[in-house]
């Protein structure tokens, strides 16, 4: 069972959370403060942290920097605002992900799921038809043989093969990727996009059947992990 901390100052927030999650047997411990939230951790282990924005004493953001200085806990930022710069902050805080609030349930789901699955992935190895990443060394094999990558496009590579099949936008990918430097441009991932295309091209691999250009949105890897 996955243990859950739910950290909000609604208390009606924290029963909706529940609601949702507990049926699909997680385990949601409850605190409505960051300082109790972080009090927990200090003798407890969980598994993913969701965590609100707007909550006195210690908000979300200072919660999440304090939290990444002392555990590698997923976290989650549930928040009602949507501004982009807000968003940023908190992935630049440490954050792994957001959910804006009024949100959907299978949204919520969805992200929490694909939050777990990557992390649990993120000190492993990747195989995917005779690729392999191996993320501990940075590394991208096909058929035995390395793919020199850059580190943003090993980044990149990385984040396709963690997370198949979802449609990234390139507003997405820059923030993923390069962080709070959300001047880069659009074009900068179109050009990283095909440098990565070619490299494994050059090594043999099929890459036009996997990395997927998706018409006015962005970019996907297409397949499941073998």
């Amino acid at each position: 069972m996955k243990n859950i901390l739910l950290v909000d100052d609604e208390i009606m927030m924290l029963d909706l959370l529940a609601i949702y999650l507990s049926p699909l047997g997680y385990n949601c411990i409850k605190k409505e403060s960051a300082k109790d939230a972080i009090k927990y951790l200090e003798s407890h282990t969980v598994d993913l942290i969701l965590l609100d924005i707007m909550m006195p004493e210690m908000n979300g953001w200072e919660a999440c920097q304090t939290i990444r200085k002392n555990w590698d806990t997923p976290i989650i930022m549930l928040t009602a605002m949507s501004d982009k710069t807000d968003i940023v902050k908190g992935l630049n805080f440490g954050a792994d992900d957001y959910v804006s609030k009024p949100f959907d349930e299978e949204e919520l789901i969805a992200r929490i799921e694909a939050v777990l699955r990557r992390h649990k992935t993120e000190s492993g190895k990747i195989s995917f038809k005779g690729l392999l990443l191996e993320q501990d060394s940075y590394q991208l094999l096909y058929n035995g043989k390395e793919i020199s990558l850059t580190p943003k496009e090993f980044g990149m590579m990385s984040l396709f093969l963690n997370n198949q099949n979802k449609v990234f936008t390139r507003e997405h990918l820059i923030t993923s990727i390069w962080g709070y430097e959300v001047s880069t441009e659009d074009r900068t991932i179109d050009s990283h996009v095909r440098n990565l295309r070619e490299k494994l091209r050059k090594s043999g691999f099929p890459a036009d059947e996997y990395l997927l250009t998706v018409w006015g949105i962005g970019y996907k890897w297409a397949g499941t992990i073998s």
